[in-house]
């Protein structure tokens, strides 16, 4: 897919990610490039080590690419400071990992709160939005229970909200379903799909679920360094 430059929120070129042993240097990937455009829901696929995790870190400006260069939201990531990364993180992104990271002390609500309490919004506007997100995800009867009181899959709906309270731009989820057994992974999945739909959002999605890959508007496997663009009924699996 073709898109011009106005019409992609997420531009990747010649992106590069090695890393140096000594004298060797392992090269996980080199000289991918890629647009997504806004709206898209884009599944990235591979196999263990081919770098899916690490193609996010870099498109999350959590890590740094060893060439090449991404833009998003009229920003070129390899020249933000620190500061100005975690900025940018806290502005235009929400992540979902496969393990939840909720801390354990606090309730559902407070920790779907806690971005907006980290931008020092008031603690009554917070948690009136967190509880709208709960309510989204189909958890307000559970909003003051801990993380420990909860299922592996209603600790994913409290990440998925937390990370969306924020109203992102953009969705990078990595391996969202992968700690959970199959029926429970589906009904996340969906809600992903939904929100996805519901609030218009761009969402990258690293994933070994063939099926939910499928699902995507568009597909990129990761393979022996390089990237190749699939179309997602093609998938077996």
């Amino acid at each position: 897919m073709h898109l011009k430059a106005s019409e992609a929120i997420l531009q990747v070129e010649g992106l590069k990610k090695a890393f140096r042993f000594g004298e060797s240097e392992l090269v996980l990937f080199e000289n991918l490039s890629f647009q997504v455009a806004r709206g898209e829901m884009l599944a990235i696929v591979g196999e263990s080590g081919a770098g899916k995790s690490t193609l996010l870190h870099i498109l999350g400006a959590l890590d740094r690419a060893s060439a090449g260069d991404v833009y998003c939201a009229h920003l070129r990531l390899s020249s933000l400071s620190d500061d100005a990364a975690a900025e940018f993180r806290n502005r235009e992104l929400g992540f979902v990992w496969q393990f939840h990271y909720l801390l354990p002390e606090f309730t559902a609500l407070e920790n779907v709160a806690m971005p907006l309490l980290l931008r020092e919004v008031s603690r009554q506007q917070a948690e009136g939005e967190a509880s709208r997100w709960l309510r989204e995800v189909g958890l307000e009867q559970r909003s003051h229970h801990r993380s420990g009181e909860l299922s592996g899959g209603e600790q994913q709906r409290v990440a998925l909200a937390r990370a969306l309270i924020t109203q992102p731009k953009l969705l990078l989820a990595d391996e969202p379903t992968g700690d959970l057994d199959s029926r429970t992974a589906d009904s996340v999945f969906d809600l992903i799909a939904r929100l996805h739909r519901d609030y218009q959002l761009t969402s990258l999605i690293a994933t070994h679920n063939i099926g939910f890959a499928r699902r995507c508007d568009r597909v990129l496997r990761l393979q022996n360094g390089r990237a190749e663009e699939l179309v997602p009924e093609t998938l077996a699996g």
